[in-house]
């Protein structure tokens, strides 16, 4: 008799540890294009195009001092954060695909020479605290 509640413990063990996964409550990313590969510092900036899909439609914040898109720069130790309005009617929980165009403004070299590459890494978290997969832009060249 033990060895089924045994069996019937680990049953609900694993589809309790498999129920993120299998609901897919993350958000989905996937890189779409970048307006320039090459830039000048201080003048041109750049736009992300990426395309999101979330099951449940937690993406975006009504407070704007709660930015959920996270993009950082490769030559740089911390992370720029850029605000996301929501993306589905309050209270809902639906599933949503869509793009985002985020610009990221005000790209600058940090040594002394004439030019410099980056990528530039990409997350978004939804209201949940979930965050997607980390996508990135392909080599950019910053000039000077």
């Amino acid at each position: 008799m033990k060895s089924y509640y045994w069996i019937f413990a680990f049953a609900l063990l694993a589809n309790a540890c498999s129920k993120d996964a299998a609901t897919g409550v993350a958000p989905v990313i996937k890189f779409i294009s970048v307006s320039s590969t090459s830039v000048k510092e201080f003048k041109d900036s750049l736009v992300i195009l990426l395309e999101y899909t979330d099951t449940d439609g937690d993406i975006g914040e009504d407070n704007p001092d709660n930015n959920s898109l996270q993009i950082k720069d490769r030559r740089l130790s911390a992370a720029d954060f850029y605000f996301v309005k929501p993306l589905a009617p309050p209270g809902s929980s639906i599933k949503i695909k869509g793009q985002i165009a985020v610009q990221v403004k005000n790209v600058f070299l940090l040594g002394t020479g004439n030019s410099e590459i980056t990528k530039f890494d990409i997350k978004l978290r939804d209201r949940a605290g979930h965050w997607s997969n980390a996508i990135n832009t392909p080599d950019i060249t910053i000039n000077k």
